[in-house]
């Protein structure tokens, strides 16, 4: 699994690489054509991992329940995100990767409620979730990329 734990780091930095260039009215953007922003795609991989493998193994999450609404599958960025609020998704981001590894070797995940995803794949265990999170986020920083060229 410390190779899931390296791919999921490896893609959070990628991410935040890129959006480090922009000013936060940038990150904040919606270009043309779109529903969500840089800074919508980025806080969207972090709350989803919360919900994959903390929710669905029935466990609390990391998150306010304010931010996990404000990220999740379905919503879409409706208010200007604050340069406070994105120093403390950056900051999530890379602690909620070092706590979920802690967590995973702790062996908390004993249950896992099954999950199709909107790819129709059925999550099973939370380490089929761990590596389809992984697969989520690479989506989304694929999204980040062309995301980059409008703004």
């Amino acid at each position: 699994m410390n190779f899931q734990f390296y791919v999921l780091k490896a893609t959070r930095d990628n991410m935040l690489r890129i959006m480090n260039d922009f000013t936060m009215e940038q990150l904040n953007k919606i270009p043309e054509g779109f529903n969500n922003n840089l800074i919508w795609n980025f806080g969207h991989v972090v709350v989803t991992q919360q919900l994959l493998h903390y929710a669905l193994s029935g466990l609390p999450m990391y998150l306010s329940e304010d931010i996990v609404n404000k990220y999740r599958k379905g919503s879409e960025p409706n208010l200007i995100v604050s340069e406070g609020e994105y120093e403390m998704l950056k900051t999530a981001a890379f602690d909620l990767i070092e706590t979920l590894k802690k967590d995973y070797e702790a062996g908390i995940f004993k249950n896992y409620n099954p999950y199709t995803t909107s790819y129709n794949t059925t999550l099973t265990t939370i380490e089929e979730a761990i590596s389809f999170n992984n697969v989520h986020e690479a989506l989304h920083l694929g999204s980040v990329m062309a995301l980059r060229k409008l703004v």
